[in-house]
């Protein structure tokens, strides 16, 4: 019989991201930095909407859009806390972030154009381009500066098949967050080789560095850009799987188009939920969000002290919940150090070769994790580089 597989899902390599967590499966002795997952519960008036809803049973479709006062909410949003302005009528509520990513590739992706991918960058990027009939076209970035490209390493893969890049800042894995100013030397390039953003915030509240900055919010760049969010981690919503997307009128009715013949909408009671997480956002001052960012950046500080006095350098975090140590001083490489911590010390970390080539030399570690758990990981980490130094 022959082979009924897709050439572009043949092509699907295994992720190393999952392959190694087989082999502590069930270990109640491991300690998991490796989980990008928030530690929060969703917030209790958000749980309870979404309960009501069930208890009276109303669980029906919504528009395809999503909740038009879910959509109005998110544009308020966005405008009050990052000066980013699209119109509710732009505004698509996904299943989750990564459904917004795949709609926008799909949406913008001709066979054989290329996806300009900051290296290292999230797991699902490449895989999602390939799908849509892309190529991702990885970019070297600097650790030294702070893994974000310049407008030469963007200049450095750029062809004439160069559609889009994709930023994601703050940034997993890396930590990283844009400066304003390196965000404006990158749409300059933009704008001067006439391509597009596809611009990932889904980490925009968790940023230690004092604010913000969204490429999209930047002068005649919304235009050029597709805006992605969602409320996994903003609210501890992962498991509500509730995104969106705004694009300009061109790819969004394109975007619309294919949401409605994929996933025809996202779920009503998770929509629900954030309706009321949103509400109690604006009466309370985001208080809930305010109260998370400093925790995890106190989580942060100290996760990251901890690795660089054991030798493992890496730079203190300024958003997300991730560190990209570099772990060459042990002579392994992230895979190498991985699987030998995993087993040898029960505690859990994510290979860097998981996000791209520049990170081989790398591991992710999540603080996404209680401090007692950080205290204690770094404890066997420094007996475990006892061990093989």
């Amino acid at each position: 019989m022959r082979n009924f597989l897709s050439k572009s899902a043949r092509r699907l390599k295994p992720s190393s991201f999952l392959n190694y967590f087989g082999l502590a499966d069930g270990d109640k002795q491991l300690i998991s930095l490796g989980v990008g997952e928030p530690d929060f519960k969703t917030p209790e008036t958000a749980r309870r909407a979404a309960l009501g809803l069930i208890e009276q049973g109303n669980t029906q479709y919504t528009g395809c859009r999503g909740l038009s006062e879910l959509r109005e909410l998110v544009s308020r949003y966005l405008a009050e806390r990052f000066n980013v302005r699209y119109p509710a009528e732009n505004t698509v509520i996904t299943v989750g972030a990564s459904e917004a990513v795949d709609l926008a590739l799909r949406a913008i992706c001709d066979a054989g154009d290329e996806i300009l991918l900051p290296e290292p960058y999230y797991v699902s990027y490449a895989p999602a381009v390939a799908l849509a009939g892309g190529v991702p076209v990885p970019v070297k970035c600097a650790e030294a500066n702070c893994f974000v490209p310049t407008a030469q390493d963007l200049q450095n893969v750029l062809t004439d098949k160069t559609k889009a890049v994709i930023l994601s800042y703050p940034n997993n894995p890396t930590g990283a967050v844009a400066t304003k100013a390196q965000l404006e030397e990158i749409a300059e390039f933009v704008k001067q080789k006439d391509l597009l953003v596809i611009s990932d915030e889904i980490y925009a509240e968790l940023n230690y560095t004092g604010r913000h900055y969204s490429v999209a919010a930047l002068p005649q760049m919304s235009e050029r850009t597709i805006y992605i969010g969602g409320f996994s981690k903003t609210f501890a919503m992962t498991g509500w799987r509730v995104g969106y997307i705004c694009c300009p009128d061109y790819i969004d009715k394109a975007v619309v188009e294919i949401h409605t013949h994929t996933i025809i909408c996202a779920p009503r009671m998770g929509q629900v939920a954030a309706i009321t997480a949103l509400k109690d956002g604006f009466a309370g001052g985001f208080s809930f969000i305010e109260e998370m960012r400093a925790d995890y950046a106190e989580r942060g500080r100290v996760l990251a002290e901890g690795l660089n006095a054991l030798g493992l350098k890496c730079m203190r975090p300024q958003g997300a919940f991730y560190i990209f140590a570099n772990v060459e001083s042990t002579g392994l490489d992230g895979d190498g150090f991985a699987e030998k911590l995993i087993k040898e010390a029960k505690v859990a970390v994510v290979p860097g070769s998981a996000f791209g080539e520049a990170g081989k030399n790398f591991v992710r570690c999540s603080y996404a994790a209680s401090m007692e758990n950080i205290k204690k990981a770094l404890v066997r980490i420094e007996e475990f580089l006892k061990g093989i130094s």
